[in-house]
């Protein structure tokens, strides 16, 4: 349970920090949320954004991490 909550502890902080980096560095990391696939939507009093390619590439990534994790 311990190494759960540290394992879990330190891939928040990880989440954390990649969303510091993002607002210090969007020019360099500006791709994220702006990949083909996703859906967006900009009228003049609305505007719809819908990340589908964000959401399955976020989702792959972690899959990945996990299932790495999980192998030990």
């Amino acid at each position: 349970m311990a190494r759960g909550l540290i394992t879990l502890g330190l891939i928040i902080a990880g989440v954390g920090l990649v969303f510091l980096l993002v607002e210090k560095f969007p020019e360099k990391i500006g791709w994220i949320g702006k990949l083909p696939g996703d859906i967006q939507i900009e009228k003049k009093s609305f505007k719809f954004y819908f990340p589908i390619a964000t959401s399955i590439l976020i989702s792959l990534v972690l899959t990945i991490l996990f299932w790495l994790f999980r192998r030990r």
